[in-house]
């Protein structure tokens, strides 16, 4: 239970840290998001919709108004211009005015009434912000070209008299207003209409005042563009219809909605993430508690029972299927399986190994057992009657004693050689060398041996020099123990080719004999234990361990063994190391 709570816990606590982190996250896009599209907002209706936040915010720094790089880039970008009036009326502040040569650097009260009036100066259309952040009211004023102006103003200055289109001109304004889905409309001083040209479209909407206003200060946020040129002398106002290709219906503010739906969220996750928290710590404790059994079990060697029936009714159903909460683990619970079939497979290895040591430590003893009875023997016979035996019996004696300790010696120093090697203690130095030189080294000591004179050697070598990393010693101990073999274990007049060179980037070395091979069974168990038989009248000239010395010392080189070899059909031994 108190592993359960543990987890539980540590589930839980992390479950709820996870979520807080994906309510941050999702705040903060949010809120990126709403910047984002205000700043898109800002831009597609600028400028009326930029003044006002330039003005907030502005900041004075020791007397000198501050604005935003990036709103000067903006303005600049705009082909607009900004210039921050004082209540003296100078102007203390400027962006982009050096190309725009027409404008002042102050400005009397009528001046600035007149603008604030109009909305104009000289050729610019011109929106003010009266700010009050400061110590003084300042003005904001953000100049711009307008074309749809420009044009309204050229028509007046063509076509109208007494604030009207001339009857003679209709006909030509009316063609160009259509064209263009346009419509001008005059509006008296008292607020009628009074005369209209172009298309009827906009008649049908039927725009009020207000309308007019809200156009005229959100463009962007409507399919129509509004620009209006007042008469002073004939009270008239001009006002021009034309279709605004970027705008669109009108956008409700929803910033407060938002905000309020994006509080009430973050609330419901919180007031989720608990209880789904604790539940999601018991769901995913339960396997691992059953994998901690798991532990358990394998740490007492109890490798068979991988689930118990308890457990297996918690995985498993009665068709088979695993539980939905446990298939999450399925890989895991494969590879528990896996892994206590590979142990209880190591377990019986270990076991057969046990064995077969066993098996070797009979087999050495009875091969001990075997030349100590001999030395003991002659040992008896030379005590209890020495002055009965001839000198040349004595010889034999001795020599026979020889002969058996030497093999006995034999024996032991290889059954210790192949401990150490199997056991990887690091008794091999390994260097560069020309294996091509060491073999033929090695098949030229045969070939000069007088004793071997009834043998035949030949030797292939290679043209080019055969690098290997290898340890002189012990390689020339490996040539020693195959060709040895291949001498011990067959008739006079035996053929032994040994060969080397490069194959595959590895280099090789044959040795191939024509005597008697082996059985299948001698070549089974040829690499697996010491096998020459314990067959007491076989003579004692080797140890038996030689293709196990053989096969370890390749190993340590890094290299591989293979034998092939049948019955009077001769034998094949290649060897493989690494270049």
């Amino acid at each position: 239970m108190k592993i359960q709570q543990r987890m539980a816990f540590h589930f839980t606590y992390q479950l709820i840290f996870y979520s807080l982190v994906i309510v941050a996250i999702t705040l903060i896009a949010c809120i990126l998001y709403f910047l984002n599209m205000n700043n898109n907002e800002i831009r597609r209706n600028f400028p009326a919709g930029a003044l006002q936040m330039i003005a907030q915010e502005a900041y004075s720094k020791d007397g000198t108004i501050t604005l935003s790089p990036e709103w000067t880039k903006l303005i600049e970008e705009k082909d607009m211009w900004l210039q921050v009036v004082s209540s003296e009326g100078e102007v203390i502040y400027a962006v982009n005015t050096t190309p725009h040569h027409a404008l002042q650097t102050s400005y009397s009260t009528s001046e600035l009434l007149n603008i604030q009036e109009t909305r104009t100066l000289g050729i610019y259309s011109v929106l003010t912000q009266l700010n009050f952040s400061f110590q003084d009211p300042l003005v904001y004023m953000l100049g711009y070209q307008s074309p749809d102006r420009n044009l309204l103003v050229a028509w007046f200055d063509a076509y109208g008299q007494h604030g009207f289109v001339r009857s003679e001109a209709v006909p030509a304004l009316d063609r160009q207003l259509r064209e263009t889905g346009s419509y001008l409309q005059m509006i008296d001083s008292a607020g009628h209409t009074v005369q209209g040209i172009g298309d009827e479209a906009y008649i049908q909407k039927a725009y009020r005042p207000l309308d007019i206003l809200a156009i005229q200060q959100s463009p962007g946020s409507y399919d129509t563009n509004i620009v209006a040129h007042r008469d002073n002398r004939s009270g008239m106002t001009w006002i021009l219809y034309r279709p605004n290709t970027e705008g669109g219906p009108v956008k409700h503010p929803v910033m407060d909605t938002a905000t309020r739906n994006l509080i009430w969220f973050s609330g419901l996750i919180l007031l989720l993430a608990i209880p789904l928290s604790i539940w999601h710590g018991y769901r995913y404790a339960q396997p691992l508690i059953l994998f901690a059994g798991w532990f358990e079990r394998m740490g007492k060697g109890q490798y068979n029972e991988v689930l118990t029936t308890k457990d297996k009714r918690k995985v498993f159903r009665r068709s088979g299927m695993m539980r939905i909460r446990f298939r999450l683990y399925k890989e895991v619970i494969e590879s528990f399986y896996q892994m206590t079939h590979q142990l209880a497979q190591t377990e019986k290895e270990r076991a057969r190994l046990e064995k077969t040591q066993s098996e070797w430590m009979s087999g050495i003893s009875h091969d001990l057992r075997t030349p100590l009875s001999t030395i003991q023997g002659y040992g008896y016979m030379l005590e209890s009657l020495p002055e009965q035996w001839s000198q040349e019996e004595l010889r034999t004696m001795g020599s026979t004693i020889r002969e058996k300790g030497d093999y006995m010696l034999e024996l032991i120093s290889d059954f210790s050689l192949i401990h150490q090697l199997k056991q990887g203690e690091p008794i091999i130095e390994l260097e560069e060398m020309d294996l091509d030189e060491l073999v033929r080294c090695s098949v030229l000591k045969y070939v000069n041996d007088a004793t071997m004179s009834e043998y035949q050697f030949h030797y292939v070598g290679d043209e080019r020099p055969i690098p290997v990393q290898g340890n002189e010693t012990w390689l020339q101990r490996l040539m020693d123990n195959l060709l040895s073999n291949a001498v011990k274990h067959n008739l006079p007049g035996v053929v032994v080719t040994v060969s080397v060179g490069r194959i595959n980037n590895k280099a090789f070395i044959r040795v191939i004999d024509n005597g008697k091979g082996m059985d299948e069974e001698t070549l089974h168990h040829l690499f697996n234990r010491y096998y020459r038989g314990t067959n007491t009248e076989e003579s004692t000239a080797g140890s038996g361990l030689g293709m196990s010395i053989a096969k370890t010392i390749v190993e340590a080189h890094g290299g591989d063994i293979h034998v092939q070899s049948k019955l009077w059909q001769g034998t094949k031994i290649e060897i493989t190391l690494p270049c």
